[in-house]
């Protein structure tokens, strides 16, 4: 269609003018951007973005992901504009309790936001993953002819996002996969929060991008036409390549008293808006104006929109008859499976099994759900061969082969998580990824923004504890699990032996609603076969059990978790018939358990009880209490052989033994 720059342009005028009134009436948030990118939104939303504002959710849809989430009122206004259900109450309640329009945007509530963003560069992250996505969706669905999925991922940055390391980590992936279905805006003002951009940067954005394949046009972002045309240009790209578009704009644009300065970044200019308003012609008696002919203006290209969509869905009900079986396989992504179905794919482990600790338990698991999931893809930041997740049956996902499973992120853990995180809000594909626990720190925003998202990504990270040995307290993470506990929503299992693990895995796949945690053992640690196979496997999905029943009365409790239940194990076997054995591998699981069951497993008459984890030990005190104890690691760890840093730190079934006699 012909670019209608008039009424493009007083729309981004009004678009300002909802930004200047929104968090004027807040009384906090962030002019610079909706400001500054007026003309880019009026041109994504006004004409070039493809969409369908009355199914936010269309298969098939553009998707555009705000990483400069700061700029939330840039994302609303055009939202609300587009026709999506966000109606101009909410935009005059920006920033309130309960609202639609939050401080950032918030992925589930607000139609059209298709990511949870705000932490700078974190959406370029997300945005790659959708991309990936949208491949591998492309080669996975896509008969002869009839491209299904060909949507592109709009990805709208600034300097702070440009400067976040997460985010060059994920666009030097894009480049090198060869993402051509991801746009990337750069909305290159000259400012970041404190001061101007000089201060902190001084690169050739453009140079660099070349260098790691992406191809890159710079546009004045002012002016739509020319916007349009690189936009344009960029989705018809046929190089392979990623596309970066650079938009020079004046931050604050409208503002005459802060714009072009740090000052315009946050409510700065605020405190001008009546002057702003009446130099942009807006109505001085009318606040969250939106002019008869822009309100017409939208709901035409919304209607233009939806039939562009409707012509999709018939062809998608075509394809849908002509591939039965890959439309079974696109409709089974919105199906939970069932934890018991899936253990019942995976054999049971021989009572004679010798494996290189639960990572290998896991690699053995992996595969058989793998073939059961044919929407679970497996990734890992260069340590596959350590790790032990690659799916065996399947290849790598390349640019000659999109629809491969298993990801190489390459060194980069903090965009691995980002990325994932994507793939999991597109909704199609189920990821999981893989490093060393200690280099969850590398991963934990990402984690964070998953739980928050209640994204089901699953996270099979190894090397859990001491038991790494000789590489020493940099890669033994005797913090780690616990801060990973503390995350709301944020799922961690620690596995004591193979069943164990196999429960870890159904339960970690069964559960949809939020992230989960696997964190499995690099040294070699015994089946424990005492325990039924049964029992263990569900006794996980539950988060904690009894695995030793005591046979006399009950007086001692032994808590354990990970490689740490065979020392507690051992030293109930001193202690005598009266002590029984919990395994805790999911403290958030067996806390969501109703309290009857609760209550069976820790009894609360019985206050003599001790935890062994090779870790730091004050989460262990709302189990065993202040008259209890705990043996632990409240310190760093060592470079020795594991058996020698076990037997130095403390970990041991005497010192179990020593805690349970000294109640």
């Amino acid at each position: 269609m012909t670019l209608p720059v008039e009424i493009l342009a007083k729309s981004a005028t009004q678009a300002r003018g909802l930004a200047i009134d929104a968090v004027h009436k807040a009384g906090i948030g962030h002019l610079g951007l909706p400001l500054g990118c007026a003309e880019i939104g009026a041109v994504l939303y006004g004409c070039a973005l493809e969409h369908n504002p009355a199914k936010p959710r269309w298969l098939n849809r553009d998707r555009f992901v705000l990483s400069a989430g700061h700029g939330s009122m840039f994302l609303y206004a055009w939202l609300h504009l587009s026709g999506y259900d966000l109606p101009l109450e909410e935009l005059t309640r920006f920033r309130a309790l309960h609202s639609m329009t939050p401080g950032h945007p918030e992925f589930r509530d607000t139609p059209g936001v298709e990511a949870t963003t705000g932490p700078l560069g974190q959406g370029v992250g997300n945005a790659v993953g959708m991309a990936v996505a949208g491949q591998m969706a492309a080669a996975r669905f896509n008969g002869p002819g009839e491209p299904i999925f060909d949507y592109h991922v709009v990805c709208l940055a600034g300097d702070g996002c440009m400067q976040e390391g997460v985010a060059m980590e994920a666009v030097e992936f894009a480049g090198h996969q060869k993402l051509g279905n991801l746009i990337l805006i750069y909305d290159s003002n000259y400012v970041t929060l404190d001061a101007m951009a000089d201060k902190t940067q001084s690169e050739n954005t453009a140079l660099r991008f070349k260098a790691i394949e992406w191809d890159v046009q710079t546009v004045d972002g002012h002016d739509m036409p020319a916007f349009l045309k690189a936009f344009n240009k960029a989705k018809k790209a046929k190089s392979g390549k990623p596309q970066l578009i650079i938009a020079h704009t004046v931050i604050g644009k409208g503002i005459p008293e802060v714009q072009g300065t740090q000052k315009a970044h946050g409510e700065g200019g605020a405190k001008f808006a009546d002057a702003a308003r009446a130099g942009l012609g807006l109505p001085a008696d009318q606040h969250f104006f939106v002019s008869e002919d822009v309100r017409e203006y939208f709901a035409g290209h919304k209607r233009r929109l939806i039939r562009r969509a409707n012509k999709w869905e018939k062809n998608y009900k075509a394809w849908r008859e002509s591939y039965p079986e890959k439309a079974a396989l696109l409709d089974s992504a919105s199906v939970a499976p069932s934890a018991a179905h899936l253990l019942s794919k995976v054999p049971v482990f021989a009572p004679d099994v010798k494996l290189a600790g639960t990572r290998a338990a896991g690699r053995e698991v992996l595969q058989p759900l793998a073939a059961e999931l044919p929407l679970l893809i497996s990734g890992s930041a260069d340590l596959h061969g350590s790790t032990y997740n690659y799916i065996k049956a399947d290849e790598d996902f390349n640019p000659v082969n999109r629809a491969g499973r298993n990801i190489r992120f390459g060194i980069r853990e903090h965009a691995m998580a980002a990325m994932c995180n994507g793939i999991a809000y597109d909704g199609i594909f189920r990821p999981s990824c893989a490093t060393f626990l200690v280099f969850a720190d590398y991963s934990r925003p990402s984690m964070r923004l998953a739980a928050l998202s209640k994204l089901p990504v699953v996270y099979i990270y190894t090397h859990d504890s001491i038991g790494v040995g000789e590489d020493g307290p940099t890669h033994q993470p005797v913090e780690t699990i616990s801060a990973l506990r503390l995350i709301p929503g944020f799922e961690v299992i620690r596995p004591a032996d193979a069943e164990e693990t196999a429960g870890a895995f159904a339960a970690a796949l069964e559960r949809t609603g939020g992230p989960t945690l696997i964190a499995l053992s690099r040294q070699e640690v015994p089946n424990l076969n005492d325990i039924p196979p049964h029992i263990r496997r569900a006794g996980v999905l539950k988060g904690g059990y009894v695995a030793l029943q005591e046979t006399a009365p009950l007086s001692t409790i032994l808590l354990a978790t990970g490689s740490e239940l065979q020392l507690a194990l051992a030293a109930a076997a001193e202690l005598g018939a009266g002590t029984r054995v919990v395994s805790m591998p999911s403290f958030s699981r067996f806390d969501g358990q109703p309290a009857e069951y609760r209550e069976a497993v820790l009894p609360s008459s019985c206050r003599r009880r001790v935890s062994v984890e090779a870790g730091v030990t004050d989460l262990w005190r709302k189990y065993v209490g202040f008259e209890g104890r705990t043996v632990g690691i409240n310190r760093f760890g060592l470079s020795a052989p594991a058996p020698a840093v076990f037997k130095e730190l403390g970990i041991t079934t005497e010192a179990v033994v020593a805690a349970a006699r000294s109640l």
